[in-house]
């Protein structure tokens, strides 16, 4: 089909051209009728007189019903009268490719908004609506620039399995399945697969890709199954390498939406895409704590030394008042609650590690991990993952008392690995941020949680 996409409508006076969309709306007047067509890139006023010549065009507007599809061939007129952009189609012939049957099970207006249950089970019909689908170019432009970014900084891009023999992360939330007779998981993470490319030498790593969590919460920002965003890379000093590159990362990206998509954003969504400035702010956790604490906020119990929800919350809002940052990155979270391969400090109490919460909301968790291979066996001996005989009275490895779960992870250590650090990064976070969402079944393409399975 030789088509042309609405926002290039204009480039074509006086001509003779084909488009092809939606019919968001249709007015049938006395004298003429007008449909509103919308594809990807915007929406057109379609004019039909009602006059003899044009009743054949008339009789299938009329019978036209909203959200059908259909390809208009016409003329391009410019007109400063016509309310939506200054350009209609007068058009020649109309053909309906695939008619929306009526009514339609969801409200597509802008007057009234169906319950978001509701609107998730027809997907489909809801990510029409242009303001949805702003969702999804901002998704695309800043995976592009962060592709960008590290390629430009010597990156390659990996594809880890997602079918994996056992826990990426702890021995909780896994979606276990038969693999033929035997166990296999759904990966959690591609932790251990990005620190196996940094032991084969490739020294600079991501990837983004799913995951999958059986998190049987159902709040605003859990899913079963969500896009990660991560990043490895080797021959760092510290972990602070790995947040100064973090930041300039999303600086970088950050720059990217605003320039593209900064003006229909806040069109849109009456809200700005703030790029933040360099450094972004670094606390302690110990600091973080004191501050929460002055805001009158007792983190509960079982958070077990990390930071609740509320407490993101009042944190980032205590940062952006006093700093006048969206950003902060909490660092040295203590080692009872952090895995086993994040590189200890050397007090053994806390862990060259961090969160990054934007606008109070945890976006990253990343860390200098530890290489060393006796030191990996000790801090996994540590958390109970290994039994104390894997370390003989004289500090050596005993290979053979490795449970074999971890033995593929763990040799990775044992030849030569270099010292690195990485992160991962919340996709759907990302967009909650940048357009003002609070909900992460809004900014998913197909949500995936404890209730929902279908479509």
């Amino acid at each position: 089909m030789d088509r042309i996409q609405i926002n290039k409508v204009k480039e074509f006076d006086g001509k003779t051209v084909t488009v092809a969309g939606f019919v968001h709306e249709v007015r049938d007047l006395k004298s003429m009728q007008f449909l509103v067509l919308r594809d990807t890139t915007g929406d057109l006023q379609v004019t039909v007189f009602k006059n003899k010549d044009c009743e054949p065009l008339n009789k299938i507007v009329s019978s036209i019903t909203i959200q059908s599809s259909i390809v208009i061939k016409g003329k391009v007129h410019i007109d400063s009268f016509v309310k939506l952009g200054g350009v209609e189609i007068l058009p020649e012939s109309i053909d309906i490719v695939g008619a929306a049957a009526s009514p339609l099970p969801i409200d597509m207006t802008a007057v009234t908004e169906s319950g978001r249950d509701i609107r998730l089970d027809w997907r489909f019909l809801d990510l029409r609506d242009k303001k949805r689908q702003m969702i999804f170019k901002v998704q695309t432009t800043a995976e592009m620039a962060m592709r960008e970014f590290w390629v430009q900084n010597g990156f390659i891009e990996i594809h880890s399995p997602k079918l994996v023999p056992n826990p990426s992360e702890s021995g909780a939330e896994l979606f276990e399945l038969d693999y033929f007779g035997g166990k296999a998981y759904l990966a959690q993470s591609p932790q251990t697969y990005k620190q196996m490319a940094i032991a084969s030498g490739f020294e600079k790593v991501f990837e983004i890709g799913p995951v999958f969590r059986a998190n049987k919460s159902s709040t605003n920002r859990h899913d079963t199954e969500f896009t990660s965003v991560d990043c490895e890379f080797a021959w760092i000093d510290s972990v602070e390498e790995v947040m100064a590159f973090e930041e300039k990362w999303i600086h970088h990206f950050l720059t990217q939406v605003k320039e593209k998509h900064g003006d229909q954003i806040k069109e849109l969504f009456d809200r700005e895409v703030i790029v933040p400035s360099l450094p972004f702010p670094r606390i302690t956790m110990t600091e973080a704590k004191a501050i929460i604490k002055s805001l009158k906020y007792e983190v509960p119990a079982e958070t077990k030394g990390d930071l609740d929800p509320t407490a993101e919350r009042l944190l980032g809002k205590y940062i952006q008042e006093k700093h006048g940052h969206p950003f902060v990155f909490v660092t040295e979270f203590p080692v009872s609650i952090r895995p086993f391969y994040h590189m200890f400090a050397k007090d053994k109490k806390s862990t060259l590690s961090f969160d990054l919460l934007w606008n109070g909301l945890e976006v990253t968790t990343g860390a200098q991990r530890e290489h060393r291979y006796k030191v990996v066996i000790e801090q996994a001996i540590g958390k109970g993952l290994i039994p104390k005989t894997a370390l003989d009275k004289q500090g050596n490895v005993v290979e053979s008392k490795i449970p074999e779960g971890l033995k593929s992870y763990l040799d990775c250590f044992n030849y030569g690995c270099p010292p690195h650090g990485g992160f991962g990064f919340g996709l759907s976070r990302m967009l909650m941020n940048i357009l003002g969402y609070e909900n992460v079944r809004e900014v998913t393409y197909i949500y995936r949680g404890v209730d929902r399975i279908h479509p």
